[in-house]
């Protein structure tokens, strides 16, 4: 099967070259008329479940040319963990390859593959995780996502950006699939397919217009802290990020939260099934506030519910009653050195809102004078801690070691520093009632 492209059409091509134009009254230039991409150029590939297929798959890899993209299908809201049931690779010279990972301990035969290659990813950060779990991490990235937002493209999903490239409308309706069904659906391999059909080529136009504004060197230094950063460490206290926690005032009841929480994992992973899908966390938090001690109560609790919930209730509710006897129980909110939201700087530190409110338009000036988002000129944690203490001595030397200590790349030390020097040598307030509307936008 091949794309349902004009024959004079090659996939992949620049949209300017590809796509068809139509002209519409009104509009300066004619507008790109998208064409659907809906099978892989070269028909949809089986999926790789054995040792001799993974081996063949390693080897035509290898033999490839260029860079290769890759992607991974999860089972998010379906399955215990994010790891991946699905790794799709395209390579020139070796075609497109879909293999399942769950027969195997891991991919390293096609990490060693693909050693020295650079791998194209879109939002990395998403799939990088699951693929180190597989063995897998490369060498050199090419983020298209990333790449989209520097080149200061409005839209940066995979199907929009390559709709506005390279002219081709690419389906994403099973993005959300359970993609741990087995045997996978041929939809949805199709799409799995196509998913890195055209990175190389997209990589090339983002390349092209990276260029042209003279901002490759930024993306290059951002897919290299990429790299270096690695994968996060796990979580401390992960139950803490439980959905609506901020309604809960009490230590005991966080107590309890906390106890079915960790239940709840442990099951859900015993079971191989998301938390969620037990019970969501507003059941943890409404069973939390109730604080029943009879199962009758717990199921009358109101918001109290899920899959699990009745089937289950002994086991939450001795998490609560566990709650109910700790004698330690966990301190409200945990110690840490960020600053506290910009809604009270201006009662607890004015100078410190002060150079906020200052540093913000010439940031927000500079990155539209460069077009790409404010947030990806400096990450706005990193203002708000410099903003909030400073060094002792500020110069532009020590600016720019604070910013490379925080984490920002050489690029952006060398853009806002001047500016962050500008606003804490001279920062004006906002009048009043802009500093509160300033605030209120946190």
């Amino acid at each position: 099967m091949t794309p349902h492209i004009p024959e004079n059409t090659t996939a992949g091509a620049p949209a300017a070259e590809t796509a068809p134009h139509i002209t519409v009254e009104g509009f300066d230039s004619p507008i790109p008329v998208v064409i659907d991409l809906d099978a892989p150029r070269d028909g949809v590939p089986l999926v790789i479940e054995t040792q001799s297929g993974l081996e063949r798959a390693a080897a035509a890899i290898a033999a490839g040319t260029g860079p290769a993209g890759v992607d991974a299908e999860r089972a998010s809201g379906f399955r215990y963990g994010q790891r991946a049931f699905l790794v799709q690779i395209r390579r020139e010279g070796s075609g497109t390859w879909l293999i399942d990972p769950e027969p195997f301990g891991n991919l390293s035969i096609i990490n060693d593959a693909l050693h020295g290659v650079e791998w194209i990813l879109h939002a990395a950060s998403q799939d990088l995780p699951c693929l180190l779990e597989l063995g897998m991490w490369p060498d050199k990235l090419f983020d298209t996502e990333l790449a989209a937002r520097l080149a200061g493209l409005p839209r940066v999903g995979l199907a929009a950006v390559i709709e506005q490239l390279l002219g081709f409308g690419l389906a994403k309706e099973h993005s959300a699939a359970d993609w741990s069904t087995r045997p996978l659906p041929e939809p949805w391999l199709r799409y799995a397919a196509l998913d890195v059909e055209v990175l190389t080529e997209l990589r090339e136009e983002l390349i092209e217009l990276l260029q042209a504004d003279g901002k490759l060197e930024y993306a290059e230094q951002e897919f290299a802290a990429i790299l270096a950063g690695g994968v996060a460490p796990p979580r401390v206290d992960p139950w803490r990020k439980t959905s609506g926690l901020h309604q809960i005032r009490d230590r005991r009841q966080l107590a309890a939260v906390r106890e079915m929480w960790l239940e709840r994992d442990s099951l859900a992973q015993k079971r191989d099934v998301a938390p969620g899908r037990l019970i969501p966390d507003s059941a943890l938090v409404a069973a939390a506030k109730a604080m029943p001690s009879t199962v009758p109560q717990l199921l009358g609790t109101k918001g109290f519910h899920g899959r699990a919930a009745q089937r289950e209730a002994p086991r939450w509710l001795r998490c609560i009653a566990a709650a109910r006897d700790l004698p330690e129980l966990p301190p409200l909110h945990l110690p840490t050195n960020a600053p506290p939201p910009p809604r009270v700087w201006a009662d607890r530190d004015p100078q410190a809102a002060a150079r906020l409110s200052t540093a913000r338009p010439l940031l927000q000036e500079k990155a539209e004078e460069l077009n790409l988002p404010v947030e990806n000129l400096l990450t706005p944690d990193y203002l708000r801690r410099i903003a909030w203490r400073p060094p002792a001595d500020i110069s532009e030397e020590t600016l720019a070691a604070e910013l490379r200590t925080l984490g920002a790349r050489a690029w952006q030390v060398g853009l806002v520093t001047p500016l962050l020097l500008e606003a804490f040598l001279n920062p004006q307030p906002l009048p009043a009632k802009e500093a509160k509307a300033a605030a209120a936008s946190e």
